[in-house]
């Protein structure tokens, strides 16, 4: 009897279509960030923020993942973005497959940022290479202080992590140092940056860091 790997086996499907999906956004010429975080951690509001800064100066298409609804693309739609939605239909992620069916339907040749919002969940993302150049993970001081080491595998996989909400921290038991000092422990590499996208704390920082990136990558 053969035994086959399933996960193995998916995730080196996942990959090869990774692959080709970062193929086609370096040929648009894009800087893609894939953003995780849990449920209510702000995602849709940063980017509805990040849209009210940087809307004008450049062209910036959402990949929105959710089980179901259109509601947070009608919201970024609103704040000046073009792109499309992706209903799971009861999935905990997106996949490199599920990009690549709606990347066709993306105006990728006259984009500048391509944001992909995937469905909020800190585990099943995790892994799953999307052929963004950037994985992100957006923590909030609403959620508690302890989410690294309860949740590890985002932390070692992402290269930015952003702690969200921070204008609430004299109200909450929102230990900032620990939760900063626990992403360092399981990823020294992951940058940290801290924001309110709400007030606007950070934003200024937050959008530099989005310019320098595209610049960087568009220098090769």
């Amino acid at each position: 009897m053969t035994k086959i790997n399933v996960e193995k086996k998916i995730q080196s499907d996942n990959e090869t279509i990774a692959e080709k999906n970062r193929r086609v956004f370096t040929d648009g010429d894009v800087f893609v960030l894939n953003i995780i975080s849990s449920p209510g951690s702000g995602k849709t509001t940063l980017l509805e923020a990040t849209l009210d800064r940087l809307a004008s100066e450049f062209n910036i298409l959402v990949i929105e993942g959710d089980v179901t609804t259109e509601r947070d693309m009608d919201r970024v739609r609103a704040h000046g973005a073009g792109g499309i939605q992706i209903n799971t239909g009861g999935g905990c992620h997106l996949s490199a497959n599920m990009v690549s069916e709606v990347l066709p339907d993306l105006d990728l040749e006259s984009a500048d940022l391509v944001f992909i919002e995937n469905v909020g969940n800190l585990i099943c993302p995790a892994t799953y290479d999307l052929g963004e150049d950037v994985r992100m993970v957006l923590l909030s001081t609403t959620e508690g202080d302890d989410k690294p080491m309860k949740y590890p595998a985002i932390f070692h996989e992402s290269q930015m992590a952003v702690v969200n909400k921070i204008d609430l921290l004299p109200y909450l038991p929102y230990d900032i140092e620990r939760a900063e000092k626990e992403v360092r422990v399981l990823n020294p590499q992951c940058e940290i940056m801290r924001v309110s996208a709400l007030k606007g704390d950070g934003m200024d920082e937050w959008c530099d860091w989005l310019r320098g990136k595209l610049a960087a990558k568009r220098a090769g």
